[in-house]
């Protein structure tokens, strides 16, 4: 057998293993029956905290230490509920960060009649230093002004293509947020058009894969979702799919242009399309920057 013919027979064989696993088919039919009832009903309410320290040399002296907490993907609506949301938003607030940053897809695919109670719950979360959200494809999907006036209802600073100067301690640093790769339109230019050269800046995408676009500008590190880490994954495999935008950059912590930018990919809260997780347990990360 040829090199040629052989890589024609792998692709084969990807495409029939894809076919019968992906979660845009069946979906998990390959695994025993025990098997799927821990997907469906157990790992997507089973939240893990990650906590990661991040080292910077451009981050201000002042705010060495300070803690944020990243949360993504909630797709509210589609077994996810007002419920979990205040359960969610009560642990956050036992981290106790100084910023709260959402990087989208708060709804799965419209507010629906709970949005006000949406509302209430997410003002709950008074981080010392703000709280930042960008929108997701989701968002977009039927209602994108009336996700982001529940967002500015519950006081989240929406980043559309726009930045905002956080203040502490006689220091400052950038948080901007571009807008939705998929559905949406990211200007970053526009993003970071008043952006000093010593700034440290943080940027909130919820694509991931946009980080190649991000890491040709000053941008230190980059926090987004989307990919839900693949949602399924599998032993000695990895994920089985992942949406556009979020091909690339999959789950977890990414270094890129030789240091230049970090990226972080939260593997979200929620779930979309189908109601499971296998082995990519959903995410709240917490992080402690550190100057150095």
């Amino acid at each position: 057998m040829d090199s040629n013919e052989s890589n024609r027979n792998k692709k084969l064989s990807r495409r029939s293993f894809l076919k019968t696993l992906t979660l845009n088919g069946a979906g998990l039919v390959a695994l025993p029956g025990a098997t799927y009832g821990y997907a469906r009903y157990a790992e997507p309410k089973w939240l893990e905290v990650t906590q990661y320290t991040l080292s910077f040399a451009r981050l201000p002296q002042q705010m060495d230490g300070i803690k944020i907490v990243q949360f993504s993907d909630v797709h509210l609506g589609f077994n996810f509920d007002t419920k979990d949301l205040s359960e969610l938003i009560g642990l956050i607030n036992r981290i106790q960060p100084d910023i709260v940053c959402f990087t989208g897809d708060l709804v799965d695919y419209a507010v629906g009649p709970d949005g006000d109670a949406y509302a209430r719950v997410l003002s709950e979360l008074r981080p010392p230093l703000g709280k930042y959200a960008v929108l997701g494809n989701h968002d977009y999907y039927k209602e994108a002004p009336k996700v982001e006036a529940l967002l500015e209802t519950a006081a989240f600073e929406l980043l559309t293509n726009r930045m905002v100067r956080i203040q502490h301690q006689g220091s400052s640093f950038v948080m901007a947020g571009v807008d939705d790769q998929w559905k949406g339109y990211p200007d970053i230019d526009k993003a970071l058009a008043r952006v000093k050269p010593e700034d440290f800046v943080l940027l909130l995408s919820h694509c991931p894969d946009f980080a190649d676009i991000a890491v040709q500008y000053p941008v230190d590190l980059q926090l987004s979702g989307h990919s839900h880490g693949g949602q399924v994954r599998l032993p000695f495999y990895g994920h089985v799919v992942t949406p556009k935008f979020g091909k690339k950059y999959v789950l977890g912590h990414y270094v890129l242009g030789a240091g230049k930018l970090q990226l972080y990919v939260n593997r979200g809260i929620g779930v979309s399309e189908h109601p499971v997780r296998f082995l990519c347990r959903p995410e709240l990360t917490v992080f402690t920057l550190r100057r150095g």
